[in-house]
């Protein structure tokens, strides 16, 4: 049997696909729906609140933390439905197989390193945790997830899109350049998503669009694509995240109720970055392109933020009123505004990783590049990366 046969025997349509898949939107949008009241009044209860400083936190009054575990909780009970709903099979398994499949091991580890790194991100929100402690937790997460056989070959992608014969290569050697670039997209990503977390209902629902993107290019491989087993855990982890963002944002939005903290933007991170390592297994390195251009908005935002601390011979690691949205708060537009807009760009980001569904590759590249000298160009000309900033205006009031 032909991956393709294999394919046609689990689905025809997408309407089929989607026939197998929406319990797990549904279980994660629902259990992060109901728990982050839960966890509100227990912030309230346990005096878990963020205090407004006027500066960094500039919200009118005391709010709850905690929403970061009902984030934590819906994802992980998605990923824990697909453990249930399919098939368990052995990692690194090619043999086509006419049903949707899991590998066990994998699985398991994804939900231990979104374990520590949801109780890394509350050791932070309650100051017990140090940037240099955040780090090298961070560094052991990547560690045990390429223990488990996931980034542990990622330059794979690299010398499959230069021609690069790479048979001869020992394992050991394969290992040794894959490790650097695999701590660099989870590093990346979970410090992207937390330093886009600074807004009522920014952080949330960009990774929500974030996540649909993920998912539409996780359907297109598992419908029209190789047959293998990271097909399925793409769209269930693509499914989770959304739909644990979606159940945490109606209690985010302006006026926020409960903040997601570092620990629900770091779980959102882990799982961008573990989605990213996952399109990287697969056999075109387009996939891997299209995956991080999806991560657009977050990335773009951490690197004019360095660039601009960087510039500005500030700690990279200290907290500032660099990001982009703070800077549209300069400029005088209201919150809510600034949310609309960066779900704009964040379905924008979307659509261009889509393009690596239709596009060959050397189109996507310079696709991509333009796309990257737009984004420098907007923030040349608007003075992004600025030493001075403009004088703080309060925002405008929200309708």
């Amino acid at each position: 049997m032909t991956p393709e046969e294999a394919v046609q025997i689990q689905y025809n349509t997408f309407g089929e696909l989607i026939g197998t898949y929406w319990p797990i939107l549904a279980c994660s949008f629902l259990v992060s729906l109901l728990a982050t009241p839960v966890c509100r009044w227990c912030a309230l209860r346990g005096h878990i609140v963020d205090k407004p400083d006027g500066e960094l936190k500039p919200h009118a009054a005391p709010t709850p933390y905690l929403g970061g575990v009902a984030v934590f909780l819906g994802w992980a009970f998605g990923v824990l439905l697909a453990l249930l709903m399919f098939d368990h099979v052995s990692h690194g398994v090619q043999e086509p197989n006419p049903g949707p499949c899991v590998d066990t091991s994998v699985m398991v580890g994804i939900l231990v390193a979104g374990l520590a790194v949801v109780l890394l991100g509350l050791f932070d929100d309650l100051h017990l945790a140090s940037p240099k402690v955040k780090l090298a937790a961070q560094i052991a997460v990547a560690v045990g997830l390429i223990a488990i056989g996931l980034g542990d070959d990622t330059i794979m992608i690299v010398l499959r899109s230069a021609r690069i014969s790479h048979y001869n290569i020992e394992p050991w050697l394969v290992m040794a350049y894959s490790a650097p670039l695999t701590l660099l997209i989870v590093l990346g990503a979970c410090n992207a998503t937390n330093l886009i977390d600074g807004m009522d209902g920014l952080c949330s629902g960009v990774l929500a669009i974030i996540a649909a993107g993920f998912l539409a290019i996780a359907v297109h491989l598992h419908l029209w694509g190789e047959w293998y087993t990271w097909d399925v855990q793409r769209v269930v982890l693509s499914l989770a995240m959304m739909g644990a963002a979606l159940g945490f944002l109606p209690f985010n939005r302006s006026p926020a109720k409960i903040f997601m903290g570092d620990a629900g933007s770091m779980v959102l991170g882990l799982n961008a970055a573990i989605l990213m390592l996952l399109f990287a297994e697969s056999s075109a390195v387009k996939w891997f392109l299209g995956s991080i251009m999806v991560f657009g908005l977050p990335l773009a935002d951490m690197v004019l933020t360095l660039a601009r601390r960087w510039r500005s011979q500030r700690p990279l690691m200290q907290g500032d009123r660099s990001h982009y949205y703070d800077q549209l708060v300069d400029r005088g537009l209201p919150v809510k505004q600034i949310v609309r807009i960066s779900y704009t760009l964040a379905a924008f980001f979307a659509v261009m990783g889509y393009l690596s569904t239709v596009l060959r590759t050397r189109h996507i590249v310079l696709v991509y590049f333009l796309v990257a000298l737009v984004v420098a160009g907007v923030v040349k000309k608007y003075k992004m990366v600025r030493v001075d900033p403009l004088d703080p205006q309060p925002p405008a009031e929200d309708s």
